[in-house]
């Protein structure tokens, strides 16, 4: 399926590329723009007037972003808010994800966070106005990214923006994938008294639910330009609905062998002792009503002719609680139940059956676990930045300075988690059916002990940040002088305290608890069993106050080790200084530069102790101070043939960093899973030398066909593996870890738990892994077919990245294609998006989460706009109109671990302007 969309992309694309070049060369000829040499300039008035230039229309913001990308002095790619506007998306990510060589995850149906070149998305920078973005998550259990979320920001808000792959000394350091910079709509850009905004809705088709939206904005400025303001404010609901099949982990059937059903079918050859089988298949239903409102300010004052002033504040509030549901068949804590299994022949036990209470004689009761994981989140970001520049007779100087902060203090998960003791049969790919269907429906056989809890996860970040800068022009062929120096800040702190359900409320039934329900979902699988489709559930208020009640209701004191493993703080401080010389004559313009880093990073994180003789220690502080030093030079070259071809090369040493939870020397557990992850406070930048080279031919008007080659030479990786550390299991003295006791000890895996509480944990933590490598190419085309109203954007990505130990990177797919046809006439636009990007490793996004690749994936996305007048328009999108399937496997077996399917989402929008 994957093979054949790859090659219908690739066919269309190449046939598109064939039909150009016949028609490009009279084209080229006739037309006396094509062939005008032009050549970027460090001029900034020049700058300013590219700014303002207005565009209206799928054909003219392509060619704005052309221009864009001609007159760079390094190798870049933009987009405008025409092309944001156009493109059918909730998100900026989901519209930059047209942009050649940047791919996109979509783990909850929707961009998030983008990739460049086949890079990890924590080794890119994104700027808003030249500054950072602090921000937290809002996932419990998910940790800090240096990748930007873009679906933080409102696409609304956004004039333009711009993608640097080549990077420059001015830019500030820490991406080697990317520098993504994105520029706020300004007073000075846009005409007095402009008024726009915009009122839709967006309907998710799995969930079966619309969600209003709304957006505004006011601009004005004064007849001299002198003074102006612009302000907007955005309001976006979605109703998000994931439903999908989950398995957390492995065991060979020889973990088995005590049984003496499994033994026999071992001696008789039906099973191996070798085979995998999954130790729970999970049904999970994800529901979220998301909303995000954000209020943006910008100020632009000119009291002098050569004197600018400009004030930018932002404020987004997110709210993302959500509650998450989960039917866990546990195959392997119960052993001795076991009364059979089946296996495909291929390694895989694909199904079997466990006796439970409703079976006589039954040595050892299988368990079915509900999770009703009910979450609070509210993330509240704002910020505000100053920027001063004075212009004066060949020399400028500007300065730069402001705040951001992020924060989630009143994120909070309430765990509501009852059991049945029921028999049943399973099946790996369509879940569990219980061997008395009725009696699993009555809450009174569903038990809570106290391995439901509350857990209460406040998260904070503030980047504080000043910049001065200064130019000097000449009169030759180095026109320009660049330098300056900045400062930045950042902090970010952890916290959890986790409360347990006392051994009082044990035994309390489902039918005491009240609010009971039962579900109607996955209807995204086909041939689901109807007990994964149609069970009990309790509401989610009243599974959450259930819980709080138990807990805090009576002063319940916070598990120790989980505080102990999940609270940490980190501040890092960076001062860099650069100097830039720009330089350019008749046909060649560039840069070459050169910056010096020098980073500070002090960590303060704990460790509850792993000493299997003695009970766990209070824990001690893991303090940590490194300083780092780096030089960085960059050289970037532009030759420009003056027969509409342009030629770049570029050069540079980049460093990056490590998510800011891995440098720090902590451990966060999934005590039932006996999986964890943590940090490293020993692990050293990334540092990597990049080279690009590319060729553009801008054939017509408009229209371009561009190649582009990259590779990336990186001197240290940092890579993810899981080793088996002994860690406390707080869980210990429940059930629960009486039955994870009850495996038998295998050195050297997950298990092996003594009578102290401590256990062999899975734990993936960072390490420095030496060489790694990228390289790959773009091919990037663009054409408007005449006056037919027709046109094309289209662009094939290959990337191949590699450890120098064999390892696959993370984010790195072989391949990725978007083909995206346009017809605009009149009043009517229409747009369709094609993307597909090939399998790709990802990293889990919780503690304890497996490294798990996820399949090719295919989007399919298309647009319908109608302008009724100058002041009114109507836009029609559809988003994963395949209604695609997220599917996540273990790459070195194709052992299953999620399928997700969240549904196709409609979006209705009616625009004005004045």
């Amino acid at each position: 399926m994957s093979l054949r969309k790859t090659l219908l992309a690739a066919s269309i694309f190449v046939g598109l590329c064939l039909s150009v070049a016949a028609q490009a060369q009279d084209q080229s000829q006739s037309n006396g723009d094509a062939t005008t040499p032009r050549r970027a300039q460090a001029n900034k008035d020049q700058a300013k007037q590219l700014e303002g230039v207005t565009v209206t229309g799928i054909r003219a913001s392509l060619a704005k972003s052309i221009d864009t990308k001609r007159n760079a002095s390094t190798v870049v790619e933009a987009i405008t808010a025409e092309d944001i506007g156009k493109f059918p998306s909730t998100n900026v990510a989901e519209a930059i994800s047209q942009i050649p060589g940047v791919t996109i995850d979509r783990r909850f149906g929707q961009g998030e966070r983008v990739s460049i070149d086949g890079t990890d998305p924590s080794l890119n920078l994104t700027f808003l106005d030249g500054h950072p973005v602090a921000q937290t998550p809002w996932l419990l259990g998910e940790q800090p990214n240096r990748g930007f979320d873009y679906t933080q920001l409102a696409p609304e808000i956004l004039g333009r923006l711009e993608v640097y792959k080549s990077p420059e000394a001015r830019l500030p350091e820490g991406s080697i994938g990317g520098t993504v910079i994105m520029h706020t709509r300004q007073p000075f850009d846009l005409a007095p008294n402009t008024i726009s905004g915009s009122v839709g809705t967006v309907y998710n088709d799995q969930a079966g639910r619309g969600r209003p939206n709304a957006s505004a904005l006011y601009s004005w400025h004064n007849p001299g330009s002198t003074f102006g303001v612009t302000t907007s404010v955005a309001h976006y609901e979605e109703q998000v609905d994931r439903q999908g099949i989950e398995i957390f982990g492995y065991s060979p059937v020889s973990d088995l062998i005590t049984n003496p059903h499994v033994a026999a079918q071992v001696a008789n050859g039906q099973i191996k002792s070798t085979d995998q089988m999954a130790q729970e298949t999970n049904g999970a239903y994800f529901q979220q009503h998301r909303q995000r409102d954000s209020v943006t300010l910008g100020v632009q004052w000119k009291p002098l002719d050569r004197l600018q002033f400009d004030l930018n504040g932002l404020y987004v509030r997110e709210n993302f609680q959500n509650s998450n549901q989960s039917l866990y068949a546990i195959t392997t804590d119960h052993i001795q139940g076991i009364t059979g299994l089946s296996s495909n022949g291929n390694g895989q036990i694909t199904g079997g059956h466990s006796c439970g209470i409703d079976s006589p004689g039954c040595p050892d009761h299988a368990i079915t676990i509900l999770d009703e994981n009910v979450r609070k989140s509210v993330v509240t970001t704002k910020g505000l930045d100053l920027k001063g520049e004075y212009q004066g007779e060949g020399w400028a100087l500007s300065g730069q300075g402001g705040f951001s902060n992020s924060g989630n203090p009143g994120a909070s998960a309430a765990l509501f988690s009852p059991r049945y003791y029921g028999g049943y049969t399973w099946d790996a790919s369509k879940g569990l059916h219980f061997d008395d269907p009725a009696a699993a429906r009555n809450p009174a056989n569903w038990k809570l002990d106290n391995n439901s809890y509350y857990t209460h996860t406040p998260a904070h970040t503030r980047d504080v940040y000043g910049q001065l800068d200064f130019s000097k022009d000449f009169d030759s062929v180095f026109n320009q002088l660049l330098t300056g120096v900045r400062y930045t800040k950042h902090t970010e702190s952890s916290s959890w305290l986790r409360y347990y359900v006392p051994a009082s409320a044990n035994g309390t039934t489902m039918a005491s608890v009240g609010g009971i329900g039962y579900t109607d979902i996955f209807d995204a699988f086909s041939g689901m069993s109807p007990d994964y489709r149609n069970h009990i559930q309790a509401d989610p208020d009243t599974a959450r106050n259930w819980v709080v009640g138990e807990t805090l209701g009576n002063n319940v004191a916070p598990d120790p080790a989980t505080f102990l493993n999940n609270t940490w703080n980190l501040t890092q401080k960076a001062e860099a200084a650069y100097a830039q010389l720009n330089f350019a004559n008749d046909n060649w313009h560039g840069n070459v530069g050169l910056r010096y880093v020098r980073t500070k990073i002090n960590s303060l994180g704990y460790e509850a102790g792993a000493n299997a003789a003695l009970p766990p220690p209070p824990g001690s502080a893991q303090l940590s101070s490194r300083t780092f030093n780096d030089v960085l030079p960059s050289i970037n070259v532009v030759y420009d043939t003056n027969n509409s071809v342009v030629l770049r090369g570029s050069a540079a040493k980049v460093i990056a960093w490590a998510p800011y939870n891995q440098l720090v020397n902590n451990t966060s557990l999934v005590d039932d899973q006996l999986t964890g992850s943590g940090g490293n406070n020993k692990l050293n930048p990334y540092s990597s030398y990049n080279f690009n080279l590319s060729a553009e031919w801008y054939f017509n008007e408009q229209s371009m066909l561009a190649l582009s080659v990259f590779y990336k030479h990186i001197q240290n990786y940092i890579q993810t593996d899981a080793l088996i550390e002994r860690q406390f299991n707080s869980m210990f003295g429940s059930d629960t870890y009486t039955a994870l006791a009850a495996r038998p000890p295998t050195p050297g895996r997950q298990g092996n738990c003594d009578a102290h509480g401590f256990c062999d944990y899975s734990v993936l933590r960072p390490a420095n892994a030496g060489a790694a490598s990228i390289k790959g190419f773009t091919v990037s085309y663009q054409q408007p077919f005449g006056d037919s109203g027709f046109g094309v954007a289209a662009n094939y990505t290959y990337s191949h990245g590699k450890s120098k130990a064999g390892q696959d990177l993370p984010y790195n797919s072989t391949s990725a294609v978007n083909v995206s046809p346009y017809f605009e006439k009149g009043p009517f636009t229409a747009r369709i998006n094609y993307g597909w990007r090939g399998r790709y490793l990802a990293g889990g996004y919780v503690a304890g989460a497996p490294p798990a690749s996820v399949d090719s994936y295919t989007n399919v996305s298309a647009s319908l706009g109608w302008q009724f007048n100058e002041n009114f328009s109507l836009t029609l999108d559809g988003m994963n109109l395949l209604n695609e399937k997220y599917y996540q496997f273990d790459r070195t077996s194709n052992r299953a671990w999620n399928n997700y399917s969240t549904g196709r989402r409609y979006l209705a929008s009616v625009h004005f302007k004045f």
